[in-house]
């Protein structure tokens, strides 16, 4: 009988997981799997564990694979399964390619006779995963704020960025849930950043794998209004609640869809970009909503250059802007006083009221449309299988 010798962690158990007890399991005849105890996992690999040892035995057991299962008990970080090997005199001991032990593991074979065999980390239908994976959709929020740029926007894609500049943006609400999205389509408010968040992906990397940059995904996490440097990736320089633009901001649907990557070869002026932001960062330094609007402005004029149709004036707006640059999508209005923003509110079918939004000690509550906008929105025929 030739015997197969797995070992590992197994925190969260996923179909990576069963794919590998199957591979290795083809090798032999018998399959024997071990892994450390949660007191050891802890002390060894700062890993804490997700099932006591019971319900960890108990679902390895059941696994038709596994003929075997036996603890490590090795305060040895790369053979800590060293004595369970020794006990049962495996014939093979199997490994993925990622081992972080394989030289160690190794040597241990050469010392026994046994054959390392390394098999390639694979789930069924070629689809990968790992147990990080699977821990960042747990801990993924059920609900996330959209976000507006004030300024700055192209400068936080990486071979845009400038040294020593910023980008500057806020996180509003109402927010979005993988099964409430009341906002259109290509809104240009950062909706592909949020929809990585909430499915627990690495939010920056799968932006910029798009092309575009990282100040989407990094305010809709971190949240509040926002200062960030213009760099490679986000570092955020402060932020504070935005609490100063409540009742001051709303967003106007263009109609016409927005696309970032589309344009993201456009001629545009960048010193002007960076000149924008500054103005805009020491509005959400000073929580002054006029200062913060002449950064906004001026950000309106470099879209202008850049081709953008002009926006509409609307009420007793001071500033307004496209979010995003993609030539579409919802545009940002900025009025002085609630009072203002309810007016214009009531003059124009296509303007929306958005609050700023700071999550505190972890809350991960919603915020909804208030019903007179959600039944706005559904006039404008804005539903969720338009997404």
């Amino acid at each position: 009988m030739k015997k197969v010798f797995v070992s590992g962690a197994f925190n969260v158990l996923h179909a990576g997981h069963i794919q590998f007890f199957k591979e290795a399991r083809a090798l032999g005849d018998y399959l024997i799997v071990s892994y450390p105890p949660a007191d050891l996992l802890w002390k060894l690999y700062d890993k804490k564990s997700v099932l006591d040892d019971a319900d960890k035995l108990a679902v390895l057991s059941s696994i038709s694979y596994i003929d075997e299962v036996i603890l490590s008990t090795d305060e040895d970080a790369a053979l800590s399964f060293r004595a369970a090997f020794l006990q049962t005199q495996p014939d093979i001991l199997a490994v993925t390619t990622d081992d972080l032990y394989i030289d160690a593991k190794k040597k241990l074979c050469q010392e026994t006779g046994a054959q390392l065999v390394v098999l390639e980390k694979s789930a069924p239908k070629g689809k990968s995963t790992s147990s990080t994976q699977v821990v960042e959709r747990i801990k993924a929020p059920v609900h996330v704020p959209l976000r507006v740029d004030f300024a700055g926007g192209w400068l936080d894609v990486p071979e845009r960025a400038i040294p020593g500049e910023y980008v500057v943006n806020c996180s509003v609400s109402p927010t979005v849930s993988l099964k409430e999205w009341n906002y259109r389509q290509g809104a240009g408010m950062g909706g592909s950043g949020g929809w990585s968040v909430l499915n627990g992906w690495d939010p920056v990397k799968s932006e910029l794998g798009l092309g575009v940059g990282w100040q989407d995904p990094a305010v809709i996490a971190e949240t509040g209004a926002c200062v960030w440097f213009s760099g490679p990736k986000p570092v955020l320089e402060f932020k504070n609640t935005g609490e100063f633009l409540r009742g001051c901001m709303a967003v106007y649907d263009t109609c016409i869809k927005h696309d970032t990557p589309g344009i993201a070869a456009l001629n545009r002026n960048y010193n002007k970009i960076a000149k924008a932001a500054r103005v805009a960062r020491l509005g959400i330094q000073g929580q002054d909503v006029s200062v913060l609007a002449v950064g906004v402005q001026l950000s309106y004029q470099v879209q202008l250059e850049e081709g953008m149709q002009p926006l509409p004036s609307i009420g007793d707006s001071i500033a307004h802007k496209y979010c995003g640059g993609g030539h579409g999508g919802y545009a940002l209005y900025l009025f002085e006083t609630p009072q203002a923003r309810a007016a214009a509110l009531e003059m124009n079918e296509y303007l929306y009221p958005i609050e700023p939004y700071c999550r505190t000690f972890g809350k991960d509550e919603p915020v909804p449309w208030a019903p007179e906008y959600v039944e706005r929105l559904r006039r404008h025929n804005v539903q969720k299988d338009n997404f």
